[in-house]
């Protein structure tokens, strides 16, 4: 680790909070299945982690569980926090935890799993568990919970292995943290990505097609406006724009080193005697359209775009709405340097990445995610890279918390957390430094002094991908676009029949000047049409009567402002023009006031449960 990383390692407040809350999530999850076992005494255990917001436990139980089971078991968690007692570790040989485990299936098959000669184990008052840990010191220190749902959970995430029922709880330091968490899970409910792209006609997902959407005109209105966006962003940054296939043979990842790592991942087909793969990344494509021609100093940095469909092998019980979807659009693109145009690049990235943010008023934090165990390459390029990496983050004066090890396998990044309306911390954006593709790949640029170097690839992603960012937005935003990315800008309500040809004259006009527009001709009450229109969260609303006709004017409602009276049809549309073109945000967004929320990390279910 080089020396920036290794001062910056030191364990912040908040790192320091992180780690309690997952050890208290984790001791609470312990406490659920002691809980049901007392209840079910027949119950099969599996995994019990922490997660960002709270923990889950998979059991396997001779029912399906209802509200009154959770009310139960909850009852029995608080007399096991109340008896304080205190969480014991200790450990057993692999013979000694297979007999002790004896009865427990899915354990054995975790012991089998552990390298070690000896097995963690931990036990508080007459429940033990196999598990790596840490916890907190007793069980009363894990008071303030909530058990909040049940649902189904294949062992392993494997739809050929069994069906287990997982609870979801979440726990807290102290009761107004847990009060204040669950009235935000509430709004979230109300503000589902999932609930609100049926309710505004975005989107729908099929079972023949799963984890890929399917875009409806409103929802790819959505997508296009935000790539449209996008393009001109990146034509302003002097960005090229390329289009690759989006298969290729295994080789291609072979040569990459992406096949040691991520072929799991990967959809492949047998064509030909061939192993071919649909394209899970572009990085490795872009190399060779580097590749294809000779290249000199003068064309670097060379910043290399591409909108492309991506296919990732999720597994069916990670799938969830737009933003875990085995389908993807990814904004990406790489950025071919010499070394020494490293620093000033990424300088410019993170001025990107903020304004984009504040466009939508999304805050965010910066982190510096270094070297992995199982890296690609020289350390002394690594250190170098995490240096690189540091020196812009200190230029910039961003402050930033380490990662550690949490780099990709062939370089360093800076993660990008944006935070939501409702506190929420969410992964998108990443800019990651690479040293590694260059080489195994032998990209080459013709240097001032005529020699020959390698240059630098810099992967940058700022959505992450189109659909994940729509479903930020959507719960962001509460389904209320601003007018340049609504679906429909203006609608036009006629209050009788008698006014439609009027409304239609006028909405020829606006679509003229670029204003997506909708004309409500159906024959229902004026009542009804602005009641629909405000549902579908439309920025302009327009009603039209006689008086309206008579002196060729337009009475405008706003979804943010309500009433706003009338207007001549030219002003308007240059209102509205004027708001499409400065992209505008032109919303009322609520914000809960969570600033004392710092969210434990999600941390994998074989780190904590092995």
């Amino acid at each position: 680790m080089c020396e920036h990383c290794a001062q910056a390692a030191q364990e912040s407040p908040e790192s320091q909070r992180r780690e309690k809350l997952a050890r208290m999530r984790h001791s609470t999850s312990h406490i659920m299945a002691q809980a049901v076992r007392m209840l079910f005494p027949e119950v099969k255990f599996a995994i019990g982690p922490s997660i960002a917001d709270g923990f889950y436990y998979d059991f396997d139980l001779p029912r399906p569980l209802t509200d009154a089971d959770l009310e139960a078991i909850s009852a029995k968690m608080k007399e096991i926090v109340k008896s304080n007692v205190p969480f014991e570790h200790s450990a057993m040989t692999k013979d000694e935890a297979r007999v002790f485990f004896a009865d427990q299936p899915y354990k054995l098959e975790l012991i089998d799993k552990i390298a070690d000669e000896d097995v963690s184990i931990y036990k508080q008052g007459d429940f033990t568990d196999l598990c790596a840990g840490p916890h907190v010191r007793r069980t009363g220190e894990c008071k303030h919970f909530k058990l909040t749902s049940v649902a189904g959970a294949y062992w392993r995430g494997d739809a050929t292995r069994p069906m287990l029922q997982r609870i979801y709880g979440t726990v807290w330091p102290t009761k107004n943290e847990l009060e204040a968490f669950l009235a935000i899970q509430e709004e979230a409910k109300k503000r589902d990505h999932r609930k609100l792209g049926k309710e505004l006609d975005l989107f729908f997902m099929h079972p023949y097609a799963p984890g890929a959407i399917f875009w409806q005109p409103k929802g790819y209105t959505v997508y296009r406006e935000l790539h449209n966006y996008w393009t001109e962003v990146q034509r302003e940054q002097g960005y090229i724009e390329i289009f690759n296939p989006i298969m290729y043979d295994a080789d291609l990842y072979r040569t990459s080193g992406h096949w040691d790592h991520y072929q799991d991942a990967m959809f492949k087909l047998d064509v030909d005697d061939r192993t071919m793969c649909l394209k899970p990344m572009n990085c490795p494509d872009t190399m060779l359209f580097f590749k294809q021609h000779k290249h000199s100093y003068r064309e670097l940095p060379m910043r290399v775009a591409e909108r492309q469909v991506l296919h990732r092998n999720e597994l069916s019980g990670a799938l969830s709405g737009l933003t875990r979807v085995r389908q993807f659009m990814q904004d990406d693109a790489h950025l071919f340097v010499a070394p020494e145009q490293i620093e000033d690049e990424i300088s410019k990235l993170i001025r990107l990445i903020a304004n984009h943010y504040e466009l939508f008023d999304l805050s965010y934090k910066f982190y510096l995610s270094t070297r992995p165990d199982d890296f690609m390459g020289d350390p002394a390029l690594w250190d170098k890279a995490e240096e690189a990496l540091a020196n812009a983050l200190n230029d910039n004066h961003i402050d930033y918390n380490l990662k550690p090890k949490d780099g990709a396998f062939y370089g360093p990044k800076i993660d990008i957390a944006l935070t939501d309306s409702l506190g929420r911390q969410i992964q998108c954006a990443t800019i990651q430094l690479d040293f590694q593709l260059p080489e195994r790949f032998q990209l080459e640029y013709v240097t001032a002094d005529n020699s020959v170097a390698r240059p630098v690839v810099i992967h940058r992603a700022i959505f992450g991908s189109y659909e994940r960012f729509i479903g930020i937005l959507i719960e962001h935003l509460a389904g209320v676009f601003p007018t340049w990315l609504a679906p429909v800008q203006v609608a036009f309500l006629p209050i009788t029949d008698a006014f439609v040809p009027y409304c239609k004259s006028l909405a020829d006009e606006f679509e003229a000047a670029g204003i997506r527009t909708y004309l409500d001709d159906r024959s229902e009450k004026i009542g009804y049409k602005i009641r629909q229109a405000e549902m579908q969260k439309t920025p302009y609303m327009i009603v039209v009567g006689q008086k309206e006709v008579d002196n060729r004017q337009v009475n405008v409602r706003t979804y943010k402002d309500g009433e706003r009276g009338v207007m001549t049809p030219e002003d308007l549309k240059a209102e509205v023009r004027k708001v499409i073109d400065n992209r505008t945000l032109d919303v009322n967004i609520k914000k809960l006031d969570i600033d004392q929320f710092i969210h434990a990390e999600d941390v994998d279910a074989e780190e904590r449960d092995y």
